[in-house]
């Protein structure tokens, strides 16, 4: 009698630079655009695609992420070449888990957001961004009103 395992789909990423590599298994427990502060800061963008998974369906391929926290309970890393962020842990809200940069999967595609969290603190210009007029590539500073 044959046994048949379990295949979980295994999805990889990394950095800007390509010095860390990560890949993960499976699909993602939840995907959320989270717009609190500390993401706002620490990414230098208006909101930063989490995709949650249990810690250990996270495996470093290449490299070695340099990590740093504000709180101590939650610890933030990131490329120490290039600064691109790439995890996030929290031991007190998330304990198990790891929350990866969406953008960072070689298919960020594949992860589209299920929820907005922490919707208090989203800057109120993000309400208005459908009304702007969209371009396909970068116009030049003088095409843009």
């Amino acid at each position: 009698m044959a046994v048949q395992a379990d295949l979980l789909e295994l999805f990889t990423g990394g950095c800007f630079c390509g010095s860390v590599r990560y890949q993960v298994a499976g699909k993602p427990l939840a995907v959320a655009v989270c717009h609190c502060n500390d993401c706002q800061r620490s990414a230098g963008a208006p909101m930063v695609s989490w995709s949650l998974y249990a810690q250990s369906s996270l495996v470093i391929i290449k490299g070695k992420p340099a990590t740093f926290s504000k709180s101590g309970a939650a610890i933030r890393s990131f490329c120490p070449v290039c600064g691109s962020g790439l995890f996030y842990t929290n031991s007190l809200s998330i304990p198990g888990r790891v929350d990866v940069q969406s953008s960072t999967f070689d298919c960020p595609e594949a992860f589209p957001p299920q929820a907005q969290v922490q919707v208090a603190e989203r800057l109120d210009w993000v309400n208005h961004l459908p009304e702007l007029p969209g371009y396909e590539r970068y116009p030049g500073p003088d095409k843009i009103p």
